[in-house]
């Protein structure tokens, strides 16, 4: 049998399990304790954000069972026909419910004529549909469309939260998750609660021992290795451009995620600056490192004049900012480099 998908097996059921949502799951909540709900709502966010699963509470709560639940993926369906369809069948009555509601993802990639043939159905439904529509890119909807439903958007979440649901899965799978691997995970999830558990889940089918190491994480996803991220450290704090760039080079041939990359140098850089400027902080900083790492951090902590400095992390910044507009992926951090450490004599 194939195994469940994490995010599929720990998908939120109820109010109190959505995570990262408050401001909306308050106002939704409210409409139906005041018998106020609305015949179209858009829920907008990046990938991963619970824009569905949300959906799918909400039609629970309202008293809509499954099989008055229609779960429409604009991207395959996207055409005027099928939504002409949709427009016969929103027509016919609930088969055991007091609605039917209509879950539109990706509801962005609709043609033109696909919209126009929509925004009919909107402005005047039928009083047992409700239309919940999901996108990523709000900018792509016709005002007309948006105009006419209820708008909600939804959070990307944090760090932290995305660390602590690292954790708890963990120890539901009964996996035991050092905290720096839990951190590294989380940064790769990159804001998404499903790309989160899905790294988890690729974890756990190479860990054999049931204990997931950082070094694991490095290995199995790919992600920069602790040695290579830092070399640019080192580098920048101690003025050794050649060691700095052979690093960057190193890391294109393994053919790393530059954005990853300096996203990891940017993450240490910033913990070495709480660390010297905010030592009573130390305790909750060093808990996301393993411990060789927060030793190194500690040292370079206690260089004040070390130009690992705020001047060095708005460098690296603007080189991760620049990374998605670059033909050459590593230029922008070895321009940083070279910046930064003063031997751009030209």
């Amino acid at each position: 049998m194939s195994e469940i998908a994490l995010y599929r097996k720990y998908r939120p059921a109820q109010w109190d399990e959505v995570q990262g949502q408050d401001h909306v799951i308050k106002v939704l909540k409210g409409a139906i304790e005041n018998d106020k709900v609305a015949h179209a709502y858009l829920f907008y966010g990046t990938r991963g954000t619970g824009k569905t699963t949300v959906a799918r509470i909400f039609a629970r709560e309202i008293g809509v069972s499954v099989n008055d639940v229609y779960e429409i993926d604009a991207a395959s369906n996207r055409g005027i026909d099928d939504i002409r369809e949709l427009r016969d069948a929103v027509n016919m009555l609930p088969l055991e419910s007091p609605y039917k509601v209509y879950i539109i993802d990706e509801v962005h990639m609709l043609t033109k004529e696909a919209f126009n043939a929509l925004l009919k159905t909107l402005e005047e439904p039928p009083k047992h549909v409700i239309f919940i529509l999901a996108t990523t890119e709000l900018e792509k909807l016709p005002e007309t469309v948006v105009s006419r439903c209820q708008t909600f958007t939804f959070k990307k979440p944090n760090h932290e939260l995305l660390k602590q649901m690292v954790l708890d899965t963990a120890k539901k799978e009964g996996l035991k998750l050092e905290s720096a691997s839990a951190d590294l995970i989380a940064l790769l999830g990159d804001g998404s609660f499903r790309d989160t558990l899905g790294i988890l889940q690729k974890l756990t089918a190479f860990s054999a021992d049931k204990k997931i190491t950082r070094e694991e994480v490095e290995q199995i996803v790919g992600a920069p290795s602790t040695k290579l991220v830092n070399g640019v450290l080192s580098a920048i704090a101690e003025g050794k451009l050649a060691e700095g760039l052979a690093d960057i080079h190193t890391a294109v041939e393994y053919n790393v995620d530059m954005k990853v990359y300096v996203k990891l140098i940017l993450r240490k850089l910033r913990a070495v600056l709480l660390l010297r400027y905010a030592p009573e902080m130390t305790e909750k900083i060093v808990q996301d490192f393993t411990e060789e790492d927060a030793g190194l951090l500690k040292e370079y902590a206690e260089e004040k004049d070390s130009k690992l400095s705020s001047t060095a992390l708005v460098a690296l910044l603007e080189a991760y900012q620049q990374i998605g507009y670059s033909y050459i992926p590593q230029l922008p951090l070895e321009l940083a480099l070279i910046k930064l450490i003063g031997q751009d004599k030209r």
